[in-house]
């Protein structure tokens, strides 16, 4: 499935993924769009999926034989019809990556249902349902991979942050599971748990003084780049990583050590 070389330049990777169909939501931007660049330039073909639009105009970007997709993860309908279109598309699909996710915040005495509801439908729920769709293909053909995105949020408490801790523990726990249940048939699934990403959603809420306490409370002193987690990402999905199997990876600069 996955092939490897030696070779690292500025225009390619450690890994060459040529022949390998890797399908990523959240895809538009941050670090799934980073991911997909990567594996791009690792010569996988990319299905790009997000809720925004412009994710057809990101895939374009990315060179001829990507394709971009609009879906919402939280719709089981909607999460089908683009499994299905793009089964159809590429025939299959051999790295899946669930990067799709949102970050709203409240104090936990007063945090709204209807914000809880979405937060878990789209952060938990969503990764549920599109692996479900991929993971039968994978079976099928005995190899696959699926990366989770979690958080560092799924192994500590974070003020304001109650349904996207519960949604990323929540990730831990389908890892598992699906870790336990798939590898016997060739399929591996891991989580990455990182620290604030020098996103536009990751910033947002650690801007100021805010964002300086924090970097300040990390023992590297600095916040993760989108690169380090793509970077991740591919090592997960490569041939290397094959005995990885049920993994949490902390990217976090020791945060959680502290």
């Amino acid at each position: 499935m996955i092939k490897e070389t030696i070779v690292l330049t500025q225009s390619n990777t450690a890994y060459d993924f040529a022949g390998t169909v890797v399908a990523i939501t959240g895809a538009a931007s941050g670090i799934g769009h980073k991911t997909a660049e990567l594996f791009a330039r690792s010569g996988a073909t990319v299905a790009l999926m997000d809720l925004l639009p412009s994710v057809a105009e990101v895939a374009s970007a990315l060179g001829p034989t990507h394709q971009g997709w609009t879906v919402d993860v939280s719709d089981a309908a909607s999460v089908a019809r683009v499994a299905n279109e793009i089964n159809a598309q590429f025939g299959r699909v051999d790295v899946l990556v669930n990067n799709a996710g949102i970050g709203p915040l409240a104090p936990a005495k007063d945090f709204p249902l209807q914000t809880w509801d979405k937060t878990i439908a789209v952060n938990l729920t969503g990764p549920f349902l599109v692996a479900r769709e991929f993971a039968p293909g994978m079976l099928a053909r005995r190899s696959g991979r699926i990366i989770n995105l979690a958080s560092q949020a799924a192994v500590i408490g974070i003020e304001g942050h109650l349904a996207y801790c519960a949604s990323k523990a929540g990730i831990i726990g389908i890892t598992n599971c699906m870790a336990l249940e798939w590898a016997p048939m060739g399929v591996t699934v891991n989580a990455i748990s990182p620290t604030v990403v020098e996103t536009e959603l990751g910033l947002s809420g650690w801007a100021g003084e805010t964002g300086d306490r924090a970097r300040a409370a990390i023992p590297t002193r600095r916040f993760a780049k989108p690169a380090e987690i793509a970077a991740a990402i591919l090592y997960l999905a490569s041939t290397e990583a094959a005995m990885i199997n049920g993994a949490n990876l902390l990217i976090d600069g020791g945060y959680t050590i502290t």
